[in-house]
């Protein structure tokens, strides 16, 4: 479901932008506007963007095979990465760069009426695509500020969308802006100015989304809620004498890899830890449908700390995680 969910909002944004792509495109033409022209390009970075979404979510759905044993869930972090990129260097860069352009040749905007009309026109449909993610994104993100679920999510195929649109209706606001006051004041340059400011706006949409993703893609540990979730289910079992140590890896939005290390009491047989061992992992995909793949090591405590001993001591700092 949440998968089906996540195509709706991308599909919203992509015809979305696509109709307001074309409109800024046609007043960019017929005004000679700087920030119109680099709204259009936003624009139309955006549809590219979205259907590369798609193209990943697609991807990440093919099932696990020898050369790819735990899936391919990580492809959509992948092309959400790829998505900042071409923010960053075709969105912000292009609109920068018109925008000094238009700083050192400023050449006043024609019919700057129809800037307002189509400008107008984007914030309509650019806010309902925003409404539609925002929706979404909010369904999950509990008590969290916006930048801290941003921050906390394992969907860039949400936060990304939504990133994307905070950043469009900002730039309109400030195309807007610029093309009235240098309209208003006979002061073209303003025009470039405003191209610039949504370059700038751009490149920071674009840095927090490829933190987020690299975050991800390198392998970023579950919530703190899940893990201590995992935690209760492990101290509830009167075979489990210590939990030593409780590993995480997202593999996807909706897959994680969960890896535990546990000493079992003294004197139980073999066959008694095999039956502990499928009870935990039922007990813990009950709870927690995301965990697809769990893996319970059994360890005493002592080899456990040794082996933390050889690899080193950085395993304080996962548990924590």
């Amino acid at each position: 479901m949440a998968g089906h969910s996540n195509k709706k909002v991308i599909y919203a944004a992509l015809l979305g932008n696509l109709l307001i792509a074309i409109a800024k495109g046609i007043g960019a033409s017929i005004t000679g506007s700087s920030a119109m022209f680099s709204e259009a390009i936003h624009s139309f970075v955006d549809v590219g963007n979205q259907a590369l979404l798609l193209y990943g979510l697609a991807r990440a759905k093919r099932p696990a095979d020898a050369r790819h044993p735990f899936g391919y869930g990580r492809e959509i972090y992948f092309w959400a990465f790829v998505v900042a990129i071409l923010i960053f260097a075709v969105g912000s860069g292009v609109s920068i760069y018109e925008g000094i352009h238009k700083v050192q040749h400023p050449e006043p905007v024609r019919d700057a009426g129809i800037s307002y009309v189509i400008l107008a026109f984007a914030m309509i449909f650019e806010g309902a695509a925003w409404l539609v993610a925002y929706r979404a994104f909010s369904s999950t993100r509990g008590k969290r500020s916006l930048l801290a679920a941003v921050r906390a999510s394992k969907d860039p195929s949400i936060f990304t969308v939504l990133l994307e649109d905070s950043a469009a209706m900002l730039g309109l606001l400030i195309a807007m802006i610029g093309i009235f006051l240098g309209d208003t004041l006979d002061m073209p340059i303003l025009d470039g100015v405003a191209s610039i400011l949504i370059g700038f706006i751009l490149a920071g949409a674009a840095i927090l989304l490829a933190q987020e993703t690299k975050a991800l893609l390198i392998g970023e540990s579950a919530d703190p809620e899940i893990i201590e979730e995992i935690r209760q289910v492990l101290g509830a079992q009167s075979a489990i004498e210590r939990v030593n140590e409780v590993l995480s890896m997202h593999q996807g939005p909706e897959d994680i890899l969960v890896n535990v290390s546990v000493e079992f009491r003294d004197g139980l047989a073999l066959g008694e830890v095999e039956r502990h061992t499928s009870a935990i992992e039922r007990e813990i995909k009950s709870r927690i449908p995301g965990a697809k793949r769990i893996f319970i090591e059994a360890q005493t405590t002592a080899d456990h700390l040794r082996d933390q001993a050889i690899h080193g001591d950085g395993s304080a700092k996962r548990d924590q995680h």
